[in-house]
């Protein structure tokens, strides 16, 4: 039961609280992990209400922040980074891939030191796996 009431606390309230067919309040948090060659990542998703912060990396780190999010102007969301180096544009590319998925607000943090496209493609594919299997974390 106690485990019960933190999650509760923690996701902003029960589900039952929530007016029929309104998205639970709250954050939702969820992690997981793939291998990408040789490769092992970790992912942490933390889904608010109206974004999603997704964290991919080896080891606990922060070194990069971007953000994208759809424009009724453009077909591609834009975006931009927040931290780290500018010229690193991986974090960027995956946030706006994510936010035009995902019509939300979309915080990446990428922190492999693997940007190869191949590599690349085995990270996004595993993202995809676990919002097909887990839609609601998303």
């Amino acid at each position: 039961m106690e485990e019960k009431q933190r999650r509760e606390r923690i996701q902003g309230g029960s589900p039952r609280h929530a007016p029929e067919g309104a998205a639970t309040p709250g954050i939702s948090l969820h992690d997981f992990s793939g291998r990408a060659g040789e490769q092992l990542a970790h992912f942490h998703v933390m889904r608010l209400r109206d974004s999603l912060f997704l964290w991919v990396g080896a080891e606990p780190a922060l070194r990069s922040l971007a953000v994208a999010m759809c424009s009724p102007h453009d077909s591609i969301p834009v975006s931009t980074s927040l931290l780290g180096d500018a010229s690193d544009t991986t974090s960027n590319s995956l946030a706006q891939r994510l936010a035009k998925k995902t019509k939300k607000q979309v915080f990446v943090s990428y922190n492999l030191p693997n940007t190869d496209s191949s590599f690349m493609l085995h990270i996004e594919n595993r993202i995809k796996e676990e919002m097909k299997a887990f839609p609601e974390k998303f």
